[in-house]
């Protein structure tokens, strides 16, 4: 199964510190490219236990005795690491987002360039997809969804359309979308609009922020003090919740101070966040919207 390069491969691996005999975790395996380069640098005491929702990336399994690859979404790390023997590790890395393969395979739905059914589901085992969301979703759900997780001011207009439109017939595929979202797709701005809906739809039918939230919560308990995490984001929406929670180990609001004035944060940033260079945003387009975070647990 083809996958591109991984994103900023190097200094995502880097900022896990990876001690040779310590337990890490890369919770977004995709086509093994990080997972190559982390068993790279351990010994043979060390471990990796890897995980990936996507039945398609199984095909990816790295035969090394030092590793384990779970089939199953990371919101469910810290059970499954424990079903494997593991209560603490060491690192922990993410590479959110869709993956190149996931957006190259036309069926899946998840890119603007196909004509394809509407789908979008990053674990095909699940019954929920974007057809449900478009079709089924009530006009103030839909303006919702279109709203905070696509950032589009015209969500409530766009919700409407898409109403009115599902009366007649319902929308099953990505070029009927595209059509009946003709009229907020302007020739200048049609694919960034459209990439918008289309990111919106999909973290809806994936939960993606609310699995995000899950896993930086059972992040924090799994890691040994001194433990890193080293997160890729590709939307503000992601990154806000990386950095808010790396940075005083909550999503919402500010942590309390005490008598003296002094907060107690759970974790530590390490460094300024990383973006690519030029090189390799020409090599790897996915790249071009990334960008990593480090942090080690206090």
């Amino acid at each position: 199964m083809e996958y591109h390069n991984p994103v900023l491969l190097m200094p995502t691996v880097d900022g896990l510190a990876i001690k040779p005999d310590g337990v890490y975790v890369d919770v977004t395996f995709g086509g093994g490219g990080h997972a190559r380069e982390i068993l790279k640098r351990l010994g043979p005491k060390g471990k990796l236990i890897a995980f990936d929702q996507d039945k398609d990336a199984l095909e990816n399994a790295i035969d090394d005795s030092r590793f384990i690859l779970v089939n199953e979404n990371f919101r469910f790390l810290k059970r499954f690491l424990r079903f494997h023997g593991h209560k603490e590790v060491d690192g922990i890395l993410g590479d959110f987002g869709v993956s190149s393969h996931q957006f190259d395979v036309a069926e899946r739905g998840f890119s603007t360039r196909f004509e394809a059914e509407l789908d979008m589901r990053m674990d095909q085992g699940s019954a929920f997809s974007a057809y449900d969301v478009v079709n089924n979703y009530d006009e103030s759900q839909l303006a919702s969804v279109l709203f905070q997780y696509g950032e589009l001011r015209a969500s409530k207009a766009m919700a409407r359309v898409i109403c009115e439109a599902r009366e007649k017939e319902p929308i099953k595929t990505s070029e009927q979308l595209k059509e009946t979202m003709g009229r907020f797709l302007p020739k200048h701005r049609e694919h960034k609009i459209l990439a918008q809906i289309y990111q919106a739809i999909r973290i809806e039918v994936n939960q993606e922020l609310e699995v995000i939230k899950e896993f930086l919560q059972q992040a924090l308990e799994v890691l040994k003090p001194d433990g890193r995490l080293s997160l890729i984001s590709y939307h503000s929406l992601e990154d806000r919740l990386v950095k808010r929670f790396m940075r005083n180990g909550m999503f919402e609001g500010e942590p309390e101070k005490d008598m003296f004035g002094r907060v107690e944060v759970p974790m530590k940033p390490v460094g300024k966040f990383i973006i690519p260079d030029a090189a390799e945003i020409k090599e790897n387009n996915r790249a071009r919207s990334a960008k990593l975070r480090v942090a080690k647990k206090l």
